[in-house]
């Protein structure tokens, strides 16, 4: 392992004004983004819609640092042949690649789930390195039992098991030259309020440093993408921006080292709008040891998704909705966004 040259791309991915986008939906789940314009969803359908992306000159070469893709589109050749990942690298962003198999049961604890796929990882990795990915991605889901009957959710069981999975990646990353992303999720769905919400981000993030070091990965050649302390979706109390931002940094302030070199949040279900005014209040607040940014899926995508529609006349509108959106976060990474941008034309 090369621990400066991991630390250089660990940097370059939270370099200032910069921020991921997070394209590594599943089949399964890009599936349903397309049902829901109308798109049927076909190995060129998805091509088309992610070269579309990353052939937005703008939001790639000024507001994203690097592209996280699905092993299918890594392997994809753009229309006129060009590998997809050197699109990203040509932009100046770094390739990157989702590798978690996703998620099971896991065994005793109802409901709960454990993330899968290190088996063979570190042979993937290898292959993944040689088309030119230089950071992964690993998931982490976590649960919040809703309602007052189920406080044992989520188990301390899922908790040490999921953390214990992420630090095992992450070690097999640094050992292949691999960034690791590490992403333990809180889920908003629920009815928790963000108390609720702080209390078990915190049980996990303390636990997976935890593990980070018995496993001994290097904390400086790796990135955290975790979720914001946020009110659970039918929380019936809403926590505000501000409340938001303030518990947020102060849960990270407690558990993240600072030898980390930087934090890129997950959008987790909030909408475009909520998941940039959210970044912009913590980084208005500042004095922070490690930049905070974003890796966005949903809230830097579902505009240019519905611009875009599936049709090739609709590209350029596509990529204006996707630089709008890449901009307003570029501006919440460093504080500098306003609602009233919002309305301005993208």
């Amino acid at each position: 392992m090369n621990l400066a040259d991991l630390n250089k791309v660990a940097l370059a991915m939270v370099a200032p004004g910069k921020g991921l986008l997070a394209a590594d939906e599943s089949s399964g789940t890009i599936k349903k983004r397309f049902d829901a314009i109308k798109v049927e969803s076909t190995e060129d359908s998805r091509r088309d819609y992610r070269e579309m992306l990353l052939r937005s000159q703008e939001a790639m070469s000024k507001f994203i640092s690097g592209v996280i893709l699905y092993d299918e589109t890594i392997w994809q050749n753009a229309k006129d042949g060009t590998p997809l990942v050197r699109l990203i690298e040509q932009a100046g962003a770094i390739p990157g690649i989702k590798v978690d198999e996703g998620t099971q049961a896991l065994p005793n604890c109802p409901g709960e789930l454990v993330t899968i796929g290190l088996d063979k990882l570190a042979e993937r990795l290898a292959k993944y390195y040689e088309r030119g990915a230089r950071f992964a991605k690993w998931r982490a889901v976590i649960d919040i039992g809703g309602g007052a009957g189920s406080r044992g959710v989520p188990t301390m069981t899922a908790i040490r098991v999921n953390a214990h999975a992420l630090a095992r990646y992450a070690a097999l990353c640094q050992a292949a030259q691999i960034v690791p992303i590490v992403e333990p999720e809180v889920l908003m769905d629920g009815d928790h309020d963000i108390d609720r919400c702080y209390d078990v981000t915190q049980r996990l993030l303390n636990r997976t440093f935890q593990e980070l070091r018995v496993q001994r990965v290097a904390l400086e050649g790796m990135i955290l993408k975790p979720n914001m302390a946020i009110s659970g979706k039918k929380c019936p109390k809403q926590a505000s921006v501000q409340e938001v931002a303030e518990k947020t940094v102060r849960l990270l302030k407690s558990c993240v080292p600072a030898a980390v070199p930087g934090i890129a949040f997950l959008s987790g279900g909030q909408n475009d709008e909520e998941a940039t005014a959210h970044l912009d209040a913590m980084n208005k607040i500042g004095n922070l040891p490690w930049p905070l940014t974003f890796s966005y899926g949903r809230a830097l995508q579902a505009a240019p998704q519905q611009a875009w529609s599936g049709k090739a006349d609709n590209v350029a509108a596509g990529q204006r909705a996707f630089s709008h959106r890449a901009r307003m976060n570029s501006l919440a990474s460093t504080g500098k966004w306003d609602a009233g941008l919002e309305k301005q034309a993208a």
